[in-house]
Parts: structure tokens; C-alpha cells; sequence
């Protein structure tokens, strides 16, 4: 095979001086001036970088050409995982029965209801395939029907840019109405009364900064609340109880609520209790009081606070639930009769089931490492709640627990038509000692009986940021990699919260480099296990998981043959500097203020993937992005794979993939995001060297 010759992107060299500190960025020209605009309309991306994305995409179809029948056939395998003609568990409210559906071949599903506990007519709501027809890019991210049950609201983005519009439909006309929500976050909910709509405006700099109420069909945007500072987001919802319109303001340090009385919903927003620093709470309306989820007073892993109706403010806040130290509390949900709380211990989850006659008792599970997770509904007076089990090797089962008479029905279990035997995999926990002594779990997935000798491929995947856990959850997508004698891992490193809030906060700022190093402790020990060895492991990261890959690239390029940084965070320190992007101010708490702070510059200049490149043997990487992405702009895997290019000593490819009609999180259509994975996991399989592959790069 004749290889292709990779692209060169010229050098521009653009001086930065910032708190006294030069650098020096040869490709900040990717970055388009007009890209707010770009965002909206893909048209408008300058020539001269369209011309240079267009050749990266060229080069990298040409490296992997030997693949295309491997992405085919891993194409296929996933494709004949999914269940098709799919739908749903039912969601009862009133008189109806809400639920989702597919259609065979379908991309998108049909929002529909029918007469509640019977087979009767079926009323289809929007049919989202049909409406995406003939375009780039589409996506419902929510849909929401009044609680008269005569409107029907959903939020549409056609750019794959996060900028939606909302529509609202006339369940009884079956009309469409005029004047659509524009500029929304996608971010929106009912009055109880019916009579309003609320949403959330999306600035120019793509962030939620304000909200607005209008008539429920149609009219004047009311002002309600407009956030003056740059750093905090802004979310709407009902609470449970339908009692109150809940604001919620904040960002990943300190949060505030506000709140409207729903039997008066064009009241003035009060304030619940005022923003403090270092202080986060949220609120939840049950048995005629606030209860109150929040890390004050140096409750690291959260606790439970109550108050009563009008005396919110924290001073009159009283202990409820005590904080017990690895004992994280995530969230709370209300039934008329019972509060449930979400916990994790361990970095594993469980649900906790409280009557309000005051005893509580917890869902008890058996497997070694699973995921159980809350499924919302829309009822408050009723016994009932929904919650979700799987594990790696069990597909996903949505159960319908009584929390009165402790029992539970099986409504649904994930049917997976090419076939799935469990027991045909296992799934194992185990820690890694990270350089500080830390514990790090590590979740393994594996055929069962695969020998311990190193022999296997690894795939090793890691995220670490935001407080966001990885849960030993069920995918479909990683039978394809498994079932071709590859072990998979998940790294659950500090950053994320798996090991309760304190292991986020040790994973953030100051702390960042943790996340590397665990992610680099726990390759090492699986290889000292004999999952794998070093220069046979692929490594995979996304958003912000993109970040760790770029370092631990950088950092130990010799355990790698791959790695894939999907839409990935890499230019942190320009990123950080650049008030105009949609997430700076509001991500400063979370990786400090290069702009004010000179030990946050140094800081992140010490560990920032696009500013660390440096001769060496990289292994092969793979950077994915899309074009209208408003967290992780085009530039920042452009960037990279720019800059990595030159400086690798190894051989081995730089590929960019830009998807040139999509945004952050890649196509929307079903099978489209199928075909995406499956040429990220081809790329795998031909840095391990595979024959199936085409043999090595």
C-alpha cells in the first residue's frame, strides 16, 4: 500500500503575553474570528481552514481504507445488537401512557401516547425521523408535554451547535403553533397551571444566562431572571410536587435556587438561600418541607438538610441526613409518601428508599461492579418508583419498585437480537495504587476464561473531570471489541466522583495531575495482572476525557498503540485565556483562571496537552471533532493533531476527524453515531496491528 502524505498546516506564529508570560501559538489561525456565526451557519467557516479540515479528513480515509471492512462489519455487529423496532416503558400521568418508540431502519424515534393501561389508540406527538428528513443534522434533545396534556413542547437543534429552537404542537388540532422559542439552551419546562412556557436564552457566547416565560400558545417573552454573572448557569424545572417553578443557578464550586409559587407562576423569583462560596445545594419540596442536598460546613460527600415553608434562607436549615464520610449522596427524588436518595460507596451506586413515617431500607443488589440509577416519572402521588439496572456483562432491566410493600415488577429487559449470554463474559473490580497511595478501582470486562498472560489487546477507557462518574454500566458497542479477544477496562480516576465528591475535588485545579496519574497507575496494573502489556493498549478519552488522553500521551507514550481523543480538550491554557467561549468563566473554579492567577497559569501550562507536545515516539492517535462543536471547538483537535504531526518520532499516524455537520457529541441519527464508533474502534484494531485490520500502520 502506497501511504499517503499527511498534511502540513502552515505555521503562523501568534505571540500571547499574559501576567508576564510569553508563548508562542503556530496554529491559532484554525480558530476562525466569525465562529459564533459559524456555529449557526456552517457555510460561513473561512476557506482556507475549510480547505485545510477537508484535506485532514482526506488523509485520515486514506490511512484507514484497509479498514473499511472491518468499520463494516463492526458496523453490522453493533447494528445487530440494537433492538430496531424499540420502545420504551411506558411513563403514566393522568390519563395517558407516554413513550418513545422506533421504527425499523428508522434514525430517530416517534414520540407517542396512548389511553393509560390499555392498547387503544395510539396519538403520535412528533415523529422526529420523518421531521429530520432531508437534513445534515437534527436532534430533539427535549420534549415535554403540558400538564393538561394538550401541548406538546420539544427543543430542536439543526446544526449539532447546541442552539435550539423550541416548538410547540397542538395535541388537539394537531397544528404546530407559530412563532417558535429561539436561542434556547434547550433547557425549558411547563407551568403546573399549563398557562406558561419557561425556557433558557442562550447568549451569543452559547451560554444559558437568562430565562423567559411566555403564554403557553404563544406571545411575549417576559423577562424572569437574567444571571449578571458571566461565570454562572442557569437551569429551569418543576419541583416534584408541582408546587413550585425551580431555578437553579450555579457552577461547579457554588450554586443558588430560586423559586416562583406555581399557583402564582408570574411572581417575582425569590432567592431559596443566598450563593456562597465553595457551597453547593440543591432543593427538593416533599411532606410540606425543603429538603436540602448540599457539601456546607466541609460536608465533603453531602448531607441532608431540612427547613421549613418561608424560612429557607441557611441559617434555618436543620441536619436531616448526617454526612458520613464515603457515603456520597447525589441526589434526591420525591414521591408523595417517600423521599429516595441516590448514594455511591465504594464507587458503586445504591438507592435508599425513606417513608415519611421515618424508616428507610436500601434496594439490595448482588453483582461485583453495576450501575442502578433512578428513571424519572411524571406522577408525585403514587408508591412507585422506577429504577434501571445493568451491569457490564447484564443488558439494561427497568424495574417498577413499590416502595411500600417492597417489591418489584420487571417491565423491561434490553433485548439484544443477534444474541447476548452473559454468562459468556465476566466483569471484575479491582484497585491500582496510584504514586500517592491512592486506591484506584479499575472495571474489567472480558470473556470468560481468557488467560492472564498479557496476550490480550487492552482498551483502557478514562474520563476524570466535572464530578462525573463512570459507572460499570451496559454497552452494546463494546461487545465488538471484546468478542475479538480484547479486554476492556474503565480507569476511575480521581476527578470524576466515583469514589465520592472528596475524589472529584482531588482530581481538580491544583490537583489535576492526579487524574493523569491514576489514569497512567491503573495501565500499569492491569499489565502487572497480565491484561495486557505495554505497547498493546489503546487508550480512549472524550470531552474533557480528551484532556487526560492528551497528557497521557505526552506523559508515557510507550504504554499506547493508540489513542483516541474524541473531541478532545486539549488547548487548556488558550481555551482557559478566552472569555468569548461558551464555557470559560463558568469552568474557572474548576481548572483555575490563567488570566488573573499566575500559579494557575503555571499550573496549566505544566500539564496542557497542546502546550506539552515535544519530540518523542508518539503512538497513533486519533483526534475527532465536529465543526459546529460549542464546548469543544473545531480548533482544539485540529490544533493538536496539527502540532502532533511534526514532532512524533515514531512513524506512526496523526489522524483528525472533522465532522463537518455535527457538534459535540458527533451524528444524531442512531445507526449514523454507530458508523462513527465503529471507525473509532477499526482504528484500535489497526494500531494493535491486527490482520483483520490490514496488519500495523
Amino acid at each position: 500500500m502506497t501511504i499517503p502524505t499527511p498534511p502540513v498546516a502552515r505555521i503562523e506564529p501568534k505571540r500571547i503575553e499574559q501576567l508576564g508570560r510569553v508563548r508562542v501559538d503556530n496554529y491559532a489561525w484554525l480558530k476562525d474570528d466569525n465562529w459564533q456565526q459559524v456555529m449557526r451557519d456552517p457555510s460561513l467557516l473561512k476557506p482556507d481552514i475549510r480547505a485545510y479540515l477537508d484535506e485532514e479528513n482526506a488523509y485520515r480515509e486514506a490511512v484507514m481504507a484497509p479498514t473499511a471492512a472491518l468499520q463494516e462489519r463492526i458496523y453490522q455487529e453493533m447494528r445487530g445488537r440494537t433492538k430496531e423496532d424499540d420502545s420504551s416503558v411506558p411513563s403514566p400521568d393522568g390519563p395517558w401512557d407516554y413513550y418513545r418508540r422506533f421504527v425499523t431502519g428508522a434514525q430517530h424515534p416517534v414520540h407517542a401516547r396512548r389511553p393509560r393501561g390499555s392498547e387503544g389508540p395510539e396519538q403520535v406527538l412528533i415523529d422526529v425521523d420523518a421531521q429530520a428528513q432531508g437534513k445534515t443534522f437534527y436532534k430533539v434533545l427535549a420534549a415535554e408535554h403540558s400538564p393538561d396534556h394538550a401541548l406538546y413542547a420539544y427543543a430542536v437543534d439543526e446544526q449539532g451547535s447546541e442552539i435550539y429552537s423550541v416548538y410547540v404542537k397542538d395535541l388537539v388540532s394537531g397544528e404546530t403553533l407559530a412563532g417558535p422559542v429561539a436561542n434556547c439552551t434547550g433547557d425549558f419546562c411547563w407551568s403546573p397551571d399549563a398557562q406558561h412556557l419557561f425556557w433558557v436564552f442562550r447568549d451569543d457566547n452559547g451560554r444559558p444566562a437568562k430565562i423567559y416565560r411566555r403564554p403557553a400558545r404563544g406571545g411575549e417573552d417576559v423577562l424572569v431572571y437574567d444571571e449578571p454573572d458571566d461565570g454562572f448557569f442557569v437551569g429551569i424545572d418543576q419541583s416534584e410536587s408541582r408546587e413550585f417553578i425551580v431555578i437553579h443557578v450555579g457552577h461547579h464550586a457554588s450554586s443558588e435556587t430560586l423559586l416562583i409559587p406555581a399557583d402564582n407562576p408570574t411572581a417575582t423569583p425569590e432567592v431559596f438561600s443566598p450563593r456562597a462560596d465553595e457551597t453547593l445545594y440543591s432543593v427538593t419540596h416533599w411532606d410540606g418541607r425543603w429538603y436540602i442536598l448540599t457539601n456546607a460546613d466541609g460536608a465533603v460527600d453531602f448531607k441532608i438538610m431540612v427547613a421549613d415553608l418561608g424560612r429557607t434562607d441557611r441559617a434555618h436549615w436543620r441536619e436531616f441526613v448526617p454526612h458520613q464520610p464515603g457515603r456520597y449522596i447525589t441526589g434526591l427524588s420525591a414521591k408523595r409518601g417517600y423521599l429516595v436518595r441516590a448514594e455511591r460507596e465504594n464507587a458503586l451506586p445504591r438507592i435508599v428508599i425513606r417513608h415519611r413515617a421515618g424508616d428507610e431500607h436500601a434496594i439490595a443488589l448482588t453483582e461485583d461492579a453495576f450501575n442502578i440509577e433512578l428513571a424519572g416519572g411524571f406522577e408525585y402521588d403514587t408508591p412507585t418508583q422506577r429504577y434501571v439496572y445493568e451491569s457490564p456483562t447484564t443488558p439494561m432491566q427497568w424495574f417498577d419498585y413499590d416502595m411500600g410493600a417492597r417489591t418489584q415488577v420487571l417491565r423491561k429487559t434490553q433485548e439484544i437480537p443477534s444474541g447476548h449470554n452473559p454468562a459468556d463474559y465476566e466483569s471484575r473490580r479491582f484497585f491500582a495504587t496510584a504514586p500517592d497511595g491512592k486506591q484506584v478501582p479499575i472495571t474489567v470486562l472480558m470473556k470468560r476464561g481468557a488467560p492472564l498472560d498479557g496476550s490480550a489487546p487492552l482498551y483502557l477507557y478514562g474520563y476524570g473531570s466535572y464530578g462525573i462518574n463512570l459507572d460499570a454500566d451496559f454497552s452494546i458497542r463494546r461487545f465488538s471489541i471484546v468478542d475479538r479477544g480484547w479486554v476492556y477496562a474503565i480507569a476511575h480516576v480521581r476527578g470524576g466522583a466515583d469514589m465520592g465528591f472528596g475524589w472529584y475535588q482531588d482530581g481538580k485545579r491544583f490537583a489535576k495531575k492526579n487524574s493523569f496519574t491514576d489514569f497512567i497507575a491503573c495501565a500499569e496494573e492491569l499489565i502487572t495482572r497480565g491484561y495486557g502489556r505495554a505497547g498493546r493498549i489503546v487508550a480512549e478519552g472524550r470531552s474533557a476525557g480528551g484532556l487526560l488522553m492528551g497528557a497521557i500521551a505526552n506523559m508515557r507514550p510507550d504504554l499506547w498503540a493508540g489513542v483516541i481523543g474524541g473531541v478532545p480538550f486539549v488547548d487548556v491554557l488558550n481555551t482557559m485565556s478566552d472569555t468569548s467561549l461558551p464555557l470559560t468563566p463558568p469552568e474557572w473554579p474548576e481548572w483555575g483562571n490563567p488570566l488573573e492567577d499566575a500559579e494557575a497559569y503555571d499550573y496549566i501550562a505544566s500539564y496542557c496537552p497542546y502546550t506539552n507536545i515535544e519530540a518523542k515516539a508518539y503512538p497513533a492517535i486519533l483526534s475527532t471533532g465536529g465543526l459546529t462543536d460549542p464546548r469543544v471547538t473545531y480548533w482544539e483537535p485540529a490544533k493538536w493533531a496539527a502540532k502532533l504531526r511534526p514532532h512524533t518520532t515514531s512513524g506512526r499516524p496523526i489522524l483528525m476527524k472533522m465532522n463537518m455537520g455535527a457538534g459535540h457529541a458527533g451524528s444524531a441519527g442512531r445507526f449514523e453515531f454507530l458508523r462513527e464508533l465503529a471507525h473509532d474502534y477499526a482504528f484500535a484494531v489497526k494500531a494493535i496491528g491486527a490482520e483483520e485490520a490490514g496488519g500495523p500502520f
